[in-house]
């Protein structure tokens, strides 16, 4: 059903734009094939690679924090993410997507695990009061990133981060999303493991299971979708917090059960947010960023009103 799902969406995203294009037309048109291959296709890709990767690493993060609504967006790793592209815009003005996303992936590494390790540190575990930590780390970091930018005078450069947007994706400009696949197989291999490390340090080890290496492995594999997501498309906020919820509402929170449904639900979420930001205002386009930031954070505060009851 959820495959089926997605493959309507897919479909309904590669033949969605301003470039009326049919099916048909495809083999009789050159023109309208190479459009088709250097846009169409890639786009809806990225949409799938991106959806389901943050989603799964909402989740990911969620079990290691052990709070629900620890995310990306609430941890500061996207933040973390832009400051390192910032870094290698500064330091190296021709680096290549590669090289931007290595920078973004080492820093959002860091964040993350000091995240994690400070609030491993807490004696509170307010399922409000962690995500509070987090976006304040992001807005600190953010602000240090628009310093150096407005410095550096790469202040737009910057803006373009905050919101993503599918609408640039081209053949030969966004491989670097594929970075989102090894992430995810490694994700799966140890998803028992995060699971479990989910229930705590000591129960972790006593299980024989090193809780250091899970966490680090899973910081990574989170890190690494983040920052091939950032680097090719922008920031998308909310998605790695609110599909894990939901997800974990229908199939609870064992994590190799749920990977799956997480992923297509991610995957066809962002799908459906960008062929309504396609069309609500057609022929122009709305960012992706700003209809999943308006969708996700209504869904956020029904969320944290369902938790409080």
């Amino acid at each position: 059903m959820a495959a089926c799902l997605l493959l309507l969406l897919a479909w309904i995203s590669l033949f969605t734009g301003v470039k009326n294009i049919r099916f048909g037309e495809l083999f009789a048109d050159s023109e309208m094939a190479l459009f088709f291959t250097i846009s169409r296709i890639p786009r809806t890709l990225a949409l799938i690679l991106v959806g389901a990767g943050l989603s799964i690493s909402g989740f990911v993060m969620q079990q290691l924090s052990q709070n629900k609504f620890v995310s990306p967006t609430t941890s500061g790793a996207l933040e973390a993410s832009k400051m390192g592209i910032l870094v290698a815009l500064i330091a190296l003005p021709q680096a290549s997507l590669s090289v931007r996303m290595a920078f973004a992936l080492v820093f959002t590494f860091l964040s993350s695990f000091a995240f994690i390790v400070f609030v491993s540190k807490i004696r509170l575990k307010s399922t409000i009061f962690i995500p509070l930590i987090g976006l304040m780390l992001g807005a600190i970091l953010s602000a240090v990133s628009t310093f150096f930018a407005y410095k550096h005078g790469i202040v737009q450069n910057t803006q373009e981060w905050l919101l993503g947007d599918f609408s640039s994706v081209l053949s030969g400009q966004y491989e670097t999303v594929y970075a989102i696949l090894p992430a995810v197989i490694l994700i799966y291999i140890y998803a028992e493991r995060f699971t479990i490390a989910g229930m705590g340090e000591s129960f972790a080890t006593n299980l024989g299971i090193s809780y250091a290496t899970v966490v680090q492995i899973g910081i990574f594999a989170v890190s690494l979708v983040v920052s091939a997501s950032v680097v090719t498309v922008g920031a998308v906020p909310f998605l790695g917090l609110i599909i894990p919820n939901l997800v974990s509402l229908l199939v609870g929170d064992n994590l190799r059960g749920a990977l799956p449904l997480t992923a297509f639900a991610g995957a066809s979420f962002l799908l459906i947010c960008d062929i309504i930001g396609r069309l609500v205002v057609y022929p122009y386009e709305l960012p992706i960023g700003m209809t999943v930031g308006i969708i996700g954070s209504v869904i956020f505060l029904i969320l944290i009103a369902k938790r409080r009851r």
